[in-house]
């Protein structure tokens, strides 16, 4: 299919639609189980696309997701998936002290682990990407819970909400226990760009980011790439946001999944657990 040679690591975020950040203005925590969950169908035609085209991944599982929807996680693992943690109830750890968040964490492994996965859970991916240089703390704590490697940290300085400038492009120790998978970006002029989905998926020409991840192969680097479900769900509910949230969130959702099949065929997927060797 003339895929590229080195093997990248692709990652999704299992949260549902009114668990994003974005939204969090307009749909209150405690509000999350009055509205219409969609996070199963959306998760579930991943799934489908990825045996289509033999790729694995990580999925990043919310605790809250997985109390309500055990069975499409242990089925996710059944189809030779990683299951890691992306916390429980989707808090930016910005917002929150270290002891909030080691309490976070606990409940988030625990979730997982009463799914009834075989596999020990070694993976973590902060909300929002919000391991950011006041919140390095939460490294520390990653490790007292045997967690073995970190994807959270965005490599650029540009962005108000997370990133760390100046961060290495390539996996490395962050700790002395503690792998960091950084979210890729690709070097132009000296300006770090993110090639590694999202809304930088989204709103951007599919051929800017093939052309991203192939420049960034030829530097030797694989990278990570990460969708959310809801990003393959354009029936979504809508809720009135500012034109900036409304643009982030709802703009390209209709063409995702159809981008995200191009992907596939372009280039070879796994695990984060695998490209790392852990």
């Amino acid at each position: 299919m003339g895929r590229g040679p080195l093997i990248n690591a692709l990652s999704v975020d299992v949260e549902d639609w009114f668990c994003v950040q974005n939204l969090s203005g307009v749909i209150r925590r405690e509000d999350w189980d009055t509205c219409e969950s969609r996070v199963e169908a959306s998760s579930r035609r991943l799934l489908a696309l990825l045996e289509r085209y033999d790729a694995r991944a990580t999925f990043f599982v919310l605790g809250w997701i997985a109390d309500r929807l055990p069975s499409l996680v242990r089925d996710i693992e059944r189809a030779g998936h990683e299951i890691a943690s992306h916390g429980y109830g989707h808090q930016l750890l910005t917002d929150l002290s270290p002891d909030e968040f080691e309490r976070d964490l606990d409940r988030a492994l625990a979730s997982l682990r009463a799914c009834g996965i075989a596999q020990a859970v070694i993976g973590y991916r902060a909300p929002s990407f919000t391991i950011v240089e006041r919140t390095t703390w939460a490294l520390a704590i990653l490790e007292r819970h045997h967690l073995q490697y970190d994807s959270s940290i965005v490599p650029i300085g540009f962005h108000p909400d997370y990133g760390i400038a100046g961060g290495p492009l390539r996996p490395f120790k962050i700790t002395k226990r503690l792998h960091e998978f950084p979210l890729s970006c690709v070097e132009v002029f000296g300006t770090r760009l993110p090639c590694c989905g999202g809304a930088y998926f989204r709103l951007l020409p599919y051929a800017y980011t093939r052309t991203a991840i192939r420049a960034c192969h030829a530097d030797g680097r694989p990278i990570v790439f990460y969708v959310h479900p809801w990003e393959i769900d354009p029936g979504q509910p809508r809720v009135k946001l500012p034109l900036s949230k409304q643009i982030r969130h709802y703009y390209g959702l209709a063409g995702t999944e159809r981008k995200l099949e191009r992907l596939l065929q372009d280039f070879r997927f796994t695990t984060i657990r695998e490209v790392l060797g852990l």
